[in-house]
């Protein structure tokens, strides 16, 4: 669990996933740069991994984004 016992979300592509139980999110950040509740689309053409780290066991799908454009 993450700080006081909150889960840990992040999003990616509109999607929000559920990272509480990934190793390199135990301490709350991961790597020292991302936080929970960060949005880290913009920030994936920099990791040292790609999109592949969305399907690890411990990474679950818990919702998406809602869009905030006026159609």
């Amino acid at each position: 669990m993450g700080e006081r016992g909150a889960r840990k979300f992040i999003a990616y592509k509109g999607i929000v996933y559920d990272v509480t139980d990934c190793p390199k999110w135990k301490n709350d950040m991961h790597e020292l740069l991302h936080f929970p509740g960060q949005d880290l689309t913009s920030e994936l053409p920099d990791a040292p991994h790609k999109e592949e780290v969305f399907n690890h066991d411990c990474v679950k799908i818990v919702g998406r984004l809602e869009s905030n454009q006026v159609q």
